[in-house]
């Protein structure tokens, strides 16, 4: 009888990229309904192009360089939603088609295709939107319809302006929270956000350290500025992006207390941005400058090996 014997971890699982995309698309559905529910069929339009876009980008790809198809392990589908929900629904519908060749191409094949890439590939594209056409992302449609009968505005009309970050006071805690405002297709319904938040920790698909530490950052410096903190963080897009974005397996620490420092510096230059910053919401350009550090992050936050001896220096 022979015996295999083989290098650790020996750790069995049945979780795949494919289950653990799956999860991921289905903590979204929450957000994706109130997006189109709130901004009607332009929001449904631009999310499917996104989605598409991706999908196609990625077959394309791997097609081209005969490599083999990944688009089964549906990370394309969900770096399209997140493209989506974090574009307004008025942009020009090039803009999505444009994301996601940014996403998909540049800062994930590039470098290799999922688990290679250094930063996330969804909030990549948007801080290129951003800089390329500020107009265009951010100008907010008003919602279409609200939920339970609020007074807030709704209509057709185009908001040109930040999301509610700089202008909160005169709307209710109820607006805020059921996205009864102008905003990106995915970051106005907290409420839909915070379901997709306990569905993910609920399967363990995601560890709790790095949105709440991010969260909890800006709400405490939030108080200490003199903001209300809860409305504080009910404004622009810092729940979704810690939730849905900070939370990206491969551009965040592996260790927890790593996650911890990420998600508390993310929420750190979020809050310096707002105060000091030109931009009045940080949350892509936190997000995307911690990606690039995690590496450090990881260097210096592992865990010593037991046994392990220090290598005596002449």
């Amino acid at each position: 009888m022979k015996l295999a014997v083989s290098s650790g971890p020996h750790i069995l699982t049945r979780e795949t990229t494919q289950t653990l995309m799956l999860d991921v698309i289905i903590a979204l559905i929450p957000t994706v309904a109130a997006g189109i529910y709130i901004f009607g069929s332009r929001a449904a339009l631009v999310l499917a192009i996104s989605v598409f876009s991706s999908v196609l980008f990625e077959f394309i790809w791997r097609k081209a360089l005969k490599k083999s198809l990944t688009i089964k392990d549906l990370s394309a589908v969900v770096t399209g939603l997140l493209i989506g929900l974090n574009l307004p629904s008025s942009v020009p519908l090039w803009m999505p088609v444009l994301a996601s060749a940014l996403a998909i191409i540049l800062a994930k094949q590039l470098f290799g295709g999922l688990g290679h890439n250094f930063m996330n590939p969804a909030l990549f594209a948007r801080a290129v939107l951003l800089a390329s056409w500020p107009l265009h992302m951010t100008s907010y449609n008003l919602p279409q319809r609200v939920f339970f009968g609020s007074s807030a505005p709704t209509g057709v009309d185009t908001l040109a302006s930040a999301t509610p970050l700089i202008n909160s006071s005169g709307l209710s805690m109820q607006d805020l929270l059921l996205g009864n405002i102008p905003g990106s297709i995915g970051e106005v319904c907290k409420i839909a956000i915070i379901i997709g938040f306990l569905y993910l920790l609920f399967t363990k698909t995601i560890t709790w350290e790095v949105p709440v530490s991010f969260i909890g950052t800006v709400a405490l410096l939030g108080w200490l500025l003199g903001e209300d903190p809860v409305r504080y963080l009910l404004t622009g897009g810092v729940l979704f992006g810690a939730v849905f974005m900070a939370t990206d397996y491969v551009t965040n620490p592996v260790q927890r207390i790593g996650q911890f420092i990420f998600g508390v510096l993310c929420g750190v230059i979020v809050v310096v941005i707002r105060k000091y910053g030109g931009y009045p919401e940080g949350v892509t350009y936190a997000i995307l400058f911690m990606n690039c550090i995690t590496p450090l992050i990881d260097r210096y936050s592992k865990k010593k090996i037991y046994g392990e001896v220090k290598k005596n220096v002449q």
